[in-house]
């Protein structure tokens, strides 16, 4: 614990600067939506309606009242899901988003395409068009031979995608920066200082704290995988919160990348578990009748087995999902209130933005402890795959 708080300690002038460029990201963010705001309401009044990407929050005129309101679904869904392009910003109600490649596989017999995704922009091309409802919404379709959308094989390269693949870059150039260091530098006489003093301490603070009192005598097998688990999600964690490119994919708050995440460590715990482990799994030390002839206590333990990694899974999806939530929701506020006057939407767009900042604040502190937590979660079940013989 005392290594957990030297490290905070050391993060607090970096917290300190992103938080400072985060509360510039969210003031500039929430005076671009109340011009946005201002734009749509004047276009309803003219009767225009705006051909606005998903990016942009769906604001629609109801004719009865006269009243312009926010889909908020499209709004928060909008902001954390996946898609086929990188929303930068809007430009005068012109939306300026990065392309990104379409790789599919046609199941309609048409072969392998690739393609930008900018051609979808303006429809259906090739034959492939972005469902806008049912079950395949915001996903690439085409249609079969009976004229139903159809999956095809999608190996596109999404938001999500290119976002994992620039923070595994950046997590790859930091920890080789590191071990240069290291390589160039006899770390018996001389401290790392900087960003290599910092990833030393946050290492050594995973290793001692976490991975040698959870695991055992033999913790330095498993030291790789649990390092890399606990920077992989940290990383990712970090640039989620950052509101411009190359931040703000919601990756880690996607559960397709906390399964994967978690499979690795049930494999790890499945594959590498010793005799014992298994034994207390097929026959527990319990009275026979709890065994024969119905498996009751075996059946309880296999089970285990599964809801593991499945809470490790939902604990990490469900708490930065709910983070990125909670800091959409203090922003929506901005446009709830736009039609409620200049002086009632300012003071409460001061107020947005003043939660706002302190809610990335509060997201930063989640970012460590969430992988912190899977990483002692995952040292554990790897300890406890690894119990020792009893004896008398």
């Amino acid at each position: 614990m005392r290594s957990v708080l030297r490290i905070l300690f050391l993060l607090l002038p970096i917290f300190a600067l992103a938080d400072s460029g985060l509360a510039a990201g969210v003031s500039g963010f929430s005076s671009g939506v109340a011009a946005g705001v201002r734009r749509y309401s004047a276009a309803a009044e003219r009767g225009w309606t705006s051909p606005a990407p998903d990016r942009t929050p769906e604001i629609t005129d109801t004719p009865a009242t006269d009243e312009v309101e926010l889909d908020m679904d499209e709004y928060l869904y909008g902001h954390v899901r996946d898609s086929y392009e990188w929303h930068i910003t809007t430009i005068n109600g012109k939306p300026v988003s990065i392309p990104l490649p379409v790789i599919v596989i046609s199941k309609a017999g048409s072969g392998v395409h690739i393609f930008s995704s900018k051609h979808l922009e303006e429809g259906e091309y090739k034959g492939f068009s972005i469902a806008t409802s049912g079950k395949y919404e915001n996903k690439i379709v085409e249609k079969g031979p009976d004229g139903a959308q159809i999956r095809p094989w999608d190996f596109s390269i999404t938001k999500n995608v290119l976002g994992l693949m620039i923070n595994s870059a950046l997590l790859l150039l930091i920890v080789l920066g590191t071990a240069r260091w290291y390589r160039k530098h006899d770390a018996t006489e001389e401290a790392p200082t900087g960003g290599t003093g910092i990833m030393e301490m946050m290492v050594s603070m995973v290793e001692d704290d976490i991975i040698k009192d959870c695991v055992g005598e033999d913790y330095k097998k498993y030291s790789p995988y649990l390092l890399t688990a606990f920077f992989f999600i940290f990383i990712n964690n970090l640039m989620g919160i950052v509101p411009f490119f190359p931040g703000g994919a919601n990756i880690t708050g996607n559960i397709a990348v906390t399964l994967v995440l978690a499979l690795f460590t049930f494999f790890t715990v499945n594959i590498f578990g010793n005799k014992h482990y298994w034994k207390d799994i097929l026959w527990p030390e319990v009275p026979t009748w709890l065994k024969v002839p119905i498996p009751l206590m075996p059946l309880i333990e296999i089970i285990g087995m599964f809801t593991k990694p499945f809470s490790l899974m939902v604990r990490l999806f469900a708490n930065i999902l709910a983070g990125h939530f909670m800091i959409l929701g203090v922003i929506a506020v901005i446009f709830l209130t736009a039609k409620m006057g200049a002086a009632v939407n300012g003071g409460l767009t001061v107020v947005a933005v003043i939660l706002g900042v302190f809610m990335d604040c509060l997201e930063l502190l989640v970012a460590f402890i969430q992988a912190y937590v899977f990483t002692m979660l995952s040292a554990v079940f790897i300890g406890l795959s690894r119990p020792k013989a009893e004896t008398d």
